[in-house]
């Protein structure tokens, strides 16, 4: 699935924001700053409680894209985000970006930013035809989400060892029966 570098960078914090919540990693504004560092947010930021608070009851309805089981349910959460965000798709460049798209001004509300982002990236998804690449963890236990960007839609593991977890056991189950 080609997708443009923004599009790719905006699946994979939507993917770190809601898995977020269990443990829940983001519950100071310490937390949120270095979420918005990690994930490259840009434009402005009021660094209060109500921020915070904001951001964390947004994971909520991003983890909904992983959870609907239909494209129909998908593209109607799509739009129903761009129109609670007023979404307003212009040309931008900034940082280290070429120009790309933002839907949002830069004076939205940072929850805002990141719902109609998220939801732009979403679109990109749709098209290309890649809603089989938002996926669950494979690793016994785990439910954090993932966006598979391999080519080959081979990813079934998040990035918390769950991968590393799953091929020691089987290694050691071809030792045990080996032995």
């Amino acid at each position: 699935m080609e997708l443009t570098h923004d599009a790719r960078l905006s699946l994979q914090a939507a993917a770190a924001l809601v898995n977020s919540r269990a443990p829940d990693t983001l519950t100071t504004l310490a937390d949120l700053d270095a979420f918005c560092v990690r994930w490259q947010w840009s434009g402005s930021r009021t660094h209060d409680a109500v921020e915070l608070a904001d951001v964390r009851a947004l994971r909520p309805t991003l983890a909904r894209f992983w959870e609907v089981g239909s494209e129909q349910q998908v593209v109607a959460l799509i739009n129903r985000l761009l129109r609670e965000g007023d979404a307003l798709p212009q040309l931008v460049r900034h940082d280290d970006f070429g120009w790309h798209i933002h839907a949002t001004s830069n004076d939205a509300p940072l929850a805002v930013r990141m719902m109609v982002e998220c939801a732009m990236s979403m679109i990109d998804v749709v098209r290309a035809d890649g809603l089989d690449r938002l996926r669950r963890c494979a690793g016994d236990g785990c439910d954090q989400v993932l966006v598979d960007l391999s080519r080959n839609r081979s990813r079934r593991f998040c990035d918390a060892g769950c991968g590393n977890r799953a091929n020691v056991a089987a290694y050691r189950a071809r030792r045990r029966a080996a032995g």
